[in-house]
């Protein structure tokens, strides 16, 4: 069947710079590729041709709709995902021609959000490590994919690979920018539009980039949303004139590097004697969507949701407990507001919701389980009415796809 009119037009605008001979058989184990040293004298002259082809497109003032293959897994890579279909082909101001997808296999991790979506935008999918036809792409698109692409992936690609990642590199380097960034308290993040380089994660030079305010009390679910949306829009304006973007691109500043690695289910133990209320607030939003938090009732391991700070219940008084003499893990009962209280290695928590079996509310907890510890109005902390730090080493394993579910949250 022959290609339509408009893939036609795109192949003719950006020929592929890749050699006929002997690059596609650059990974093969024919003869003619039997040596270490033919093979990296023909991925020199593969890597000049790539730059080669790249300086004449951009001096012949290459212009979109663009080929693109497009790299995501999550919920923030759907944003991205959309929005590169929003301006394909036929839309009057494409600047996409064709638009195919690389996700990580359904019988590993179910059906992840890109998959879903590609499959009701009717887009063609290729499981990873498979990533399609060689050469029929100008450029590609990493959104929260997980895995390190190969130089000779990369070269595959005449304007490159371009990354949307959820922070102001080079703070939060790494697969969980935006569940670290809430975890920190940081003020202040971004998004960056940056060039993928193998070997090393979130290295490579900068396209775009722009600061954003993180909002009070913000969770890390509801941040996702806010950097999926801007950078959908900053990929677009990258693409709308990608060669003279890429030819402005700067190196990443040397100072301020942090790391964002993987959050795993044991992060969501709660340490009582090592985290103070203003911690286990922040660890809650920062990681509560994806793993509550986890703790010991009477040697059973319960989960807790939805907390809130002491200083926004009505008619708590922090500064009575505080003379309690409570231990870390101590609980009381705050009858009013129908919340548990929880004494932290500083200061008080509130907990509205306990899972122990079952989801039970803080009242049916304190019915079901707390009652017969506390007289009528007592304050009295009883020693053993109290949470147990839960060891990590009790930690059940993380299953695999919420790990990448809880990526660069990529989150």
């Amino acid at each position: 069947m022959a290609p339509p009119p408009s893939a036609r037009r795109a192949a003719a605008r950006h020929p592929s710079p890749r050699p006929e001979a002997g690059s596609a058989r650059l990974g093969a184990s024919s003869p003619a590729a039997g040596s270490a040293g033919m093979r990296g004298r023909l991925l020199r002259a593969w890597r000049e041709g790539v730059k080669a082809a790249r300086g004449a497109a951009g001096r012949a003032g290459a212009s979109p709709p663009w080929r693109v293959l497009f790299f995501g897994t999550d919920r923030f890579a759907v944003t991205a995902l959309r929005a590169l279909e929003a301006v394909r082909e036929p839309s009057e101001d494409s600047l996409v021609s064709r638009l195919e997808v690389v996700t990580l296999p359904s019988r590993q991790l179910g059906d992840l959000p890109v998959r879903s979506c590609a499959r009701e935008l009717q887009l063609p999918v290729h499981e990873w490590p498979h990533t399609g036809p060689v050469g029929q792409f100008d450029v590609g698109v990493v959104a929260s994919f997980g895995r390190l692409l190969s130089e000779d992936l990369i070269l595959q690609f005449p304007y490159g690979v371009l990354n949307v990642h959820p922070s102001h590199l080079p703070r939060w380097r790494g697969p969980a920018p935006i569940f670290h960034t809430v975890l920190h308290g940081d003020k202040v993040t971004g998004v960056t539009i940056m060039e993928i380089r193998p070997k090393r994660f979130d290295v490579g030079p900068i396209i775009k980039q722009e600061e954003f305010p993180v909002p009070p009390h913000c969770t890390a679910k509801e941040l996702e949303v806010m950097l999926s949306k801007k950078g959908a829009n900053m990929l677009i304006s990258v693409l709308k004139n990608l060669p003279e973007s890429l030819k402005n691109k700067r190196e990443q500043p040397k100072e301020g590097v942090t790391f964002a690695p993987k959050i795993t289910i044991a992060k969501s133990c709660i340490i009582w004697e090592e985290q103070t209320a203003a911690q286990i607030i922040q660890l809650h939003r920062a990681i509560g969507s994806v793993f509550p938090l986890q703790t010991l009732w009477k040697g059973t391991t319960v989960k807790l949701r939805d907390f809130v700070e002491v200083d926004n219940i009505p008619g708590f008084a922090d500064r009575i407990l505080d003379d309690s003499g409570a231990v870390p893990g101590s609980l009381l009962y705050h009858k009013v507001s129908q919340t548990l209280i929880a004494r932290c290695k500083e200061g008080w928590v509130g907990i509205k919701t306990v899972i122990l079996k079952k989801q039970l509310t803080a009242v049916d907890f304190y019915n079901g389980y707390m009652h017969s510890w506390f007289p009528q109005n007592s304050r009295t902390v009883h020693q053993e009415c109290r949470f147990q730090t839960l060891k990590l080493s009790t930690a059940k394993k993380t299953p695999k796809k919420k790990e990448i579910l809880a990526q660069d949250i990529k989150q």
